[in-house]
């Protein structure tokens, strides 16, 4: 069974576009910078997804 569901996808794929570009922010606020890596950038796709209510895993806890 899928782990992720095609929305999930979606939002990612557009995150790395922005990334790509310059374009993507990290954290919330005007001041917030850029996001640094595309590791940073799929972690803010799959949020995004996760507030849309896509199919995406809960966040892994810390112990």
């Amino acid at each position: 069974m899928a782990r992720y569901g095609k929305a999930a996808g979606k939002k990612v794929k557009k995150a790395m576009h922005e990334f790509k570009r310059g374009k993507l922010r990290s954290g919330r606020g005007g001041k917030a910078g850029r996001a640094r890596s595309r590791k940073q950038a799929i972690a803010i796709g799959l949020s995004q997804a996760r507030k849309r209510g896509a199919k995406v895993p809960a966040k892994r806890r810390r112990r």
